[in-house]
């Protein structure tokens, strides 16, 4: 009788993958813990690798650091970069950013925390990385021209900039996920609640648009 040969492994070698579930289980880990609390043995255990290829494909804890917060907010702006502004006219386009950011937000909290952690180190981890700073130069870019063509279209105010009103999108979707436990606490509202999100979602759009509008 001949003997089955055992099957083949099925694992495969994938860096690129063993990138992409190291950094996943790292964002997880550095917004849970902090920068300072992160531990690598922790992120390795999850990921079933080593902390020797971790620091193979990132260089360190720092490095896996600044990666985390790298794809973190690529992922908002590739976002952006999907949406279809130029096809209409600007209040929709704007809507549309504005919506997309607020959702964003809402479905990643992980994001929130990394960007609060990073405030907290008063963003001396941002203030090193140019690339950072690049990659994020797009969203200024995007409400620039939105600003521009709504001005064209007489329908915005000329004395907003797109750092201010990237600020002012910013600072409420923001701040409705960052400080829900405590607003809740204080306050009595759960801003997760569908019919609040909703609210909040609509509102957030009609301030803007309003504060965009021309004076009479």
């Amino acid at each position: 009788m001949l003997k089955r040969m055992p099957a083949p492994s099925k694992r495969t070698n994938d860096p690129e993958r063993t990138k992409r579930d190291i950094l996943e289980v790292a964002m997880a880990e550095f917004a849970s813990e902090g920068y300072s609390g992160a531990r690598v043995d922790a992120i390795a255990a999850r990921t079933r690798t080593s902390k020797r290829m971790i620091y193979y494909y990132f260089g360190g804890k720092e490095q896996l650091y600044l990666a985390v917060l790298e794809e973190a907010y690529r992922s908002i702006r590739a976002l952006e970069d999907q949406l279809d502004i130029e096809s209409c006219d600007a209040r929709e386009g704007l809507r549309r950013l504005i919506e997309a950011t607020f959702d964003h937000d809402e479905r990643n909290p992980n994001f929130i925390r990394l960007v609060s952690i990073e405030n907290i180190h008063h963003g001396k981890h941002l203030k090193q990385n140019l690339q950072l700073r690049q990659l994020n130069a797009s969203v200024i870019t995007t409400l620039d021209d939105i600003l521009k063509r709504g001005r064209g279209e007489g329908v915005f105010r000329d004395d907003v900039d797109a750092i201010d009103l990237h600020l002012a999108i910013s600072s409420y979707c923001f701040f409705r996920v960052a400080n829900r436990h405590t607003f809740g606490a204080l306050f009595d509202r759960d801003l997760s609640e569908p019919k609040v999100l909703a609210k909040s979602r609509s509102q957030i759009v009609e301030m803007i648009l309003a504060w965009l509008g021309k004076k009479a």
